[in-house]
């Protein structure tokens, strides 16, 4: 007979093994009906309800006197519940339902569900800026169309573009690169974000803080009711310290010049006194790009910053294809065709001779010259290094430098000229000298350097914008840069020598600054020594400050509730009146003469242009500079011009950049003198009113800006290159 013990062991195992399951299983009922009966409950409220974020309203930005220069419409947007898509199938029967009646294909609701710019944890955005006639229609047909909602978006306003668009900027989809850093502040990876100018430096600012909605839906998705809801918090204005009537004068003024530039004859270039042959005998100034910079020098803030060429802010919210996109911003590595770059605080130039009152300071505070402004050196039109050997001379190393010539194909004398003389004249050999025997006297320590870094050459201004570059200042450690980035050869970035210092002196050679940083650098010799940080920005106020009319804050019924408007001190320069006169006194008569005598009277290289600029009623000291261009052709001259005030009413300096564009006096100074003009209210500026609607079958970037009476830019320019 066979022995039963083992079935019987086998039969026990089982009966132990089910007597535990269902131990556990009663377990576990007993701690869901009980011990978290209160969290299973709020877990299925949750799959019955659908949360919707509400996107708050965004800062508005207005000009120092009020006028709005981005705003807010708010715009009906359709949505559709993603559990009601999660089956193919199911995707499919409402896409053919859906893509009729929103106006779009159905490839196109297909990638938005797909995208993961949507949070896939919200309901997806199916078209934006629908109409209420729409809405009502999918409403009145839920049964339809499961799942469809409808919420409250804002679509951002420039109402003046493109005035002012470098420095308001504009709103873009989040880079892919910044989705996490986005996400971890709490934006959905669909959010539109600031992506250049006050738009982008102040995103945290404008944005405000998101709400939402809580509703209880059913398992179609069709909404029962509402649970829940918190208001958006709207974002807080900004208020500029630029005057939207100077900024379109002023970007007025530049577009004009640059037009006028491009309609110029350059000289010819001239070979043993004939035309070069190489060269064609008659080529227009290029004139593609430049920029203007008009703040005040006792606050620091900007009144006005201009730059070329120009955008609508309205085309990165006018729906277009990106097809149109690239037609209108070309991806170029043509930096004269670069359309999204503010030169003014993104260009980095050479300055030609509006750098040498920089070097007149550092000559003067540092003790170069002997007896200080009373120096004089006879200029015979072309300048011999001292300190290297006549037999180096001869071998290869340039130890003669000339100044710019006269117009007869020799180069300027001036005679004896003392540091006045040579800014109102613009005499190289004088700047030469110096340059020579501020490193070779001094053990080839960088003077220099130093002297000119007090103004802020080779450091950012930290103005609140974005993508400000710094420049450089000419070093030993640049020329090294340099060379290992294969910019300059070895053997060049082995030192810096001489030569290299004599450029500097005259604004040439590895030196360069934006346009804001030289702006700064003039506002400092025109308030008597003082470093000040630039900024667009003047205050922050409270969200809700009611309109004047329906283009401008009525500014006496708002909160501000960071006022910016206090100058921040950057630093003191020692500018004791013996080295500032002197200065002063040269770019003053670069504005009104007198120039020099020498073999002839030379005029000084502003006062022809300056002849019919109103000096009594705002007087304004001055200087001009030629940025030599490539292959040092005249039609790749760049033009410069800076200036300030001489009265304490009216606290204003400028520089201008004009690229490609010829003589600093007859490109960039005609542009500072327009701004001054209107400044002593001697030419009416043009009314600011708002664009007409954005024509999206433009080929360009930005309509057309031109002077409605160009007359302040004309006179006589110097023919010296300075």
């Amino acid at each position: 007979m066979p022995n039963n013990p083992p079935k019987r062991s086998r039969v026990a195992i089982l009966g132990t093994v089910a007597l535990i399951l269902m131990s556990v299983l009663t377990v576990r009922v007993w701690f869901l009906q009980t011990v978290d009966a209160e969290g299973l409950q709020e877990r299925v409220r949750e799959v019955r309800t659908r949360t919707v974020k509400l996107t708050p309203e965004r800062g508005r930005i207005f000009d120092i006197k009020g006028r709005i220069a981005a705003t807010n419409e708010r715009i009906l947007t359709i949505t559709l519940d993603r559990r009601i898509i999660q089956r193919d199938l199911a995707r499919q029967q409402m896409w053919d339902r859906l893509y009729g009646v929103l106006g779009t294909t159905i490839q196109e609701l297909e990638n938005r569900f797909q995208s993961k710019r949507y949070d896939q944890l919200q309901p997806v955005p199916l078209k934006e800026d629908v109409s209420e006639d729409l809405v009502m229609f999918l409403r009145e047909r839920a049964e339809d169309y499961p799942g469809i909602d409808v919420r409250e978006d804002w679509r951002r306003e420039y109402p003046y573009a493109p005035v002012a668009s470098h420095v308001v900027g504009f709103l873009g989809a989040i880079k892919e690169g910044e989705l996490e850093m986005y996400r971890n502040l709490g934006y959905d990876p669909d959010a539109r974000v600031g992506q250049f100018g006050v738009e982008q430096t102040y995103e945290s600012v404008l944005r405000g803080e998101p709400g939402f909605v809580k509703y209880e839906v059913d398992s179609r998705g069709r909404i029962l009711r509402q649970l829940d809801r918190r208001e958006p918090i709207p974002g807080n204005d900004v208020q500029l310290t630029i005057d939207l009537q100077m900024q379109q004068f002023a970007e007025q003024a530049l577009q004009t010049q640059l037009r006028v530039r491009q309609r110029t004859e350059a000289p010819t270039v001239l070979k043993d006194g004939e035309p070069d042959p190489t060269y064609p005998p008659i080529t227009y100034y290029k004139a593609p790009a430049g920029s203007v910079v008009l703040l005040n020098h006792a606050t620091g803030e900007v009144k006005a910053m201009a730059s070329y060429p120009n955008f609508d802010n309205r085309w990165f919210n006018a729906g277009i294809t990106g097809e149109k996109f690239a037609q209108l911003f070309p991806n170029t590595k043509d930096p004269d065709g670069s359309i999204l770059v503010n030169r003014a605080i993104s260009g980095r130039y050479n300055l030609g001779s509006s750098f040498k009152p920089f070097v007149a300071y550092a000559a003067l505070a540092s003790g170069q010259l002997p007896g200080g402004a009373d120096y004089t050196l006879r200029d015979e039109g072309t300048y011999k290094l001292e300190s290297i050997p006549d037999e180096r001379c001869q071998l290869n190393v340039k130890c003669v430098f000339k100044n710019a010539n006269c117009g007869n194909g020799a180069p300027c004398k001036y005679g004896r000229v003392h540091i006045e003389d040579a800014l109102a004249v613009s005499s190289d050999v004088f700047f030469y000298k110096i340059g020579e025997q501020i490193f070779t006297e001094r053990g080839n320590t960088p003077v220099l350097e130093q002297e000119v870094r007090k103004f802020g050459f080779g450091s950012p201004t930290e103005i609140d914008l974005p993508y400000e570059f710094v420049g450089t200042v000419p070093n030993r450690e640049l020329k090294k840069r340099l060379a290992e980035a294969g910019a300059i050869s070895k053997d060049e970035g082995r030192g810096f020598y001489v030569g290299d210092n004599v450029q500097f002196s005259i604004g040439q050679g590895l030196l360069s600054a934006t346009p804001l940083q030289v702006a700064v650098a003039y506002a400092t010799l025109g308030n008597g020594g003082t470093v000040l940080k630039p900024k667009v920005v003047r205050a922050i106020w409270a969200p809700g400050t009611p309109l004047s009319n329906k283009s401008t804050i009525d500014l006496q019924k708002g909160v501000v509730v960071q006022d910016q408007s206090t100058p921040e001190l950057v630093r003191v320069l020692p500018m004791e009146s013996e080295i500032r006169d002197p200065i002063v006194k040269g770019l003053t008569r670069v504005i009104n003469g007198p120039g020099v005598s020498f073999d002839f009277y030379h005029a000084t290289t502003g006062e022809k242009l300056f002849q019919s600029y109103p000096k009594r009623v705002l007087p304004i000291a001055g200087k001009t500079g030629t940025a030599q261009g490539f292959g040092n052709l005249p039609w790749n001259d760049s033009s410069a011009f800076g200036a300030f005030s001489l009265t304490d009413a009216q606290p204003y300096s400028a520089f201008a950049y004009l690229e490609k564009s010829g003589f600093g006096s007859r490109a960039a100074a005609p542009v500072v003198k327009c701004l001054f003009t209107a400044l002593a209210k001697r030419v009416k500026l043009p009314a600011i009113v708002p664009s007409d609607p954005l024509d999206l079958n433009m080929v360009t970037p930005a309509a057309e800006q031109m002077m409605e009476n160009p007359l302040c830019l004309v006179g006589a320019g110097s023919s010296v290159r300075d």
